[in-house]
Order: structure tokens, then C-alpha cells, then sequence
């Protein structure tokens, strides 16, 4: 009895906890891995090709371009950045694989584009897409259907 009177219980926020569990393991370096930190598995130069099919009046398109993932966070660039046909494509990479990237654009050529919009007038939508190590699949979530299909060509991990 007279031993329960000097047992104090900390109560603290999970977050917090997690985070002093992540600290104290580093200093120890006993490769435990926290929610913080990226994976950086999917790091590297990865082939991207986005394909629009014909839609609503406007010609199908497809691009073949670089994009980069660091820390798990991919951009991938198109053209020049405020020309006509520039786009580029963003997003995080999660350690399941699932990733939401975005599109951000501005229009190559009228015939391409849905409602016959003029070059040069921006654009943009969200892509879903899944990585494995090596490989990698998205589709347009609101818009004309468009895939992006990707390929890894350097690990930098």
C-alpha cells in the first residue's frame, strides 16, 4: 500500500510519445522506422508517360517525359514552364505505394484540348496512381480519361 503512493503515471499525447519513441530509437540506431521519415524505396529517375484517349471533341495525346522522386515526393516536368504544352505533375508518394499527384498544365494546341481551348490556357486535375518498386499506374480522376504509366530507370535509393 504505502509503495502505490509513490508511483506517478505520465499521461502523454500519443503523437508526443510516438515522436519520443522515434528519437530515442535513432539514438540507439536499431532501424526502427518512423511515420515521419521517408521511405525513399521509390526514389529515383522514372520513365512517365501520360496518355489522353479522344475525348468530347478533342484529340487523344500522349507525353513521355522524366520525373524525379526524392524523399518520396515525385515532380515530373513537361516543356518550358509558362509555354504553351508546359505541364507538370506533383505528389507524394506514400510507403504503401498509393500516391495523389496533380497535373497542372497549360494547353499545347486548341484540337487537343477539350472545348477547343486556346494554347496557352492552364489546366489541371488529380491523378490516383500505385508504385511498386519498379513500376508504377494512374488514372485522371475528374476530366477525359488519361493514364499516367511509369517506369523506374534509376534508383537513387
Amino acid at each position: 500500500m504505502g509503495l502505490q503512493r509513490h508511483v506517478r503515471v505520465f499521461a502523454l499525447p500519443i503523437p508526443l510519445l510516438a515522436a519520443l519513441v522515434c528519437l530515442y530509437a535513432s539514438t540507439l540506431a536499431i532501424g526502427v522506422v518512423c511515420a515521419d521519415e521517408p521511405s525513399r524505396q521509390f526514389d529515383g529517375v522514372w520513365d512517365t508517360i501520360l496518355s489522353c484517349a479522344n475525348s468530347n471533341g478533342a484529340l487523344g495525346y500522349s507525353f513521355k517525359f522524366p520525373s524525379t522522386v526524392k524523399d518520396d515526393v515525385l515532380h515530373g516536368e513537361k516543356g518550358t514552364k509558362g509555354e504553351p504544352g508546359w505541364l507538370q505533375l506533383d505528389g507524394r508518394i506514400l510507403r504503401d505505394g498509393s500516391a495523389k499527384l496533380y497535373v497542372d498544365g497549360l494547353v499545347g494546341a486548341a484540337q487537343f484540348a477539350v472545348g477547343q481551348r486556346p494554347a496557352g490556357t492552364p489546366y489541371g486535375y488529380h491523378v490516383d496512381a500505385t508504385f511498386s518498386n519498379a513500376a508504377g499506374r494512374g488514372t485522371r480522376v475528374e476530366g477525359r480519361p488519361c493514364t499516367v504509366a511509369f517506369s523506374k530507370i534509376i534508383d537513387n535509393r
